[in-house]
């Protein structure tokens, strides 16, 4: 009997302390996401998500250099069923991807963002418009020898009501120990009849001795105020007097 009584005794304590760690609030555990490590020859991926069932991964590969290599669109139509391949030669890495309709005619534009280490180009675009599942590719205008100027890199990228933006700041013109001007360039793309378009949205100077010019030009066009020169006053001399001749009997 006193057998039975420990064991039922041991068992009850056992439920009772079951019970009090069910009441524990649990603890809290938070799953880490990991990015997806890719394997060589793959060194970026990015998928886009254009439209419900419109899918675009953005691949670049290639083995050696860093900066040299080739980049892969891989186009998914989930609904129809139908994948695409657009490959093509890269130089530079690839910064960023965006997606744009810059027409407005339900045709996604991909433009691809690389950037390279030389001191000519900074960065360069490769864009595709997508059009009926085939990829059509686009001329992406480079910078003007206006737009170049006080150009050293530095670029930012980005959508803003449907166009795609650049900004980037300027540069005094000179050697490598130019400063920076404190102005940035801003130009706007746009696209029409599959090419790609570029207006210049900010008014800048590119150097201190513009920034002079700029200001001594303008107080010139000024209009200039006439003056008005005070009165001068009138002397007036004393009246001459006139000594009156006497005539006398000689004169006769």
């Amino acid at each position: 009997m006193l057998n039975r009584f420990c064991f039922f005794m041991l068992m009850g304590s056992i439920l009772i302390a079951g019970c009090n760690d069910d009441k524990k609030a649990p603890a809290n555990y938070t799953a880490e996401v990991k990015k997806p490590v890719l394997t060589a020859p793959f060194k970026y991926h990015k998928l886009i998500e254009s439209s419900p069932g419109q899918f675009y991964d953005i691949l670049s590969w290639g083995r050696g250099l860093s900066d040299t290599g080739s980049f892969l669109i891989l186009h998914t139509d989930s609904l129809g069923k139908k994948y695409t391949t657009t490959a093509g030669d890269m130089n530079g890495t690839i910064t960023d991807v965006y997606n744009t309709d810059m027409d407005v005619d339900g045709n996604p534009e991909i433009l691809i963002q690389a950037k390279k280490k030389d001191t000519i180009n900074y960065t360069t675009i490769y864009a595709y418009e997508f059009v009926d599942n085939k990829a059509q590719k686009l001329d992406f205008p480079k910078l003007s020898a206006s737009q170049r100027k006080g150009y050293r890199g530095g670029d930012n990228f980005y959508i803003e009501e449907g166009k795609f933006m650049r900004e980037f700041p300027i540069y005094e013109v000179g050697g490598k120990e130019a400063k920076l001007t404190g102005a940035k360039r801003k130009l706007e793309y746009s696209l029409s009849n599959n090419e790609i378009n570029v207006k210049q949205l900010s008014k800048d100077s590119v150097s201190k001795t513009d920034v002079i010019t700029s200001k001594t030009t303008a107080k010139k066009d000024e209009p200039k105020k006439k003056q008005t020169e005070p009165k001068k006053s009138k002397k007036h001399s004393p009246p001459v007097k006139h000594k009156k001749k006497h005539h006398s009997d000689d004169d006769n």
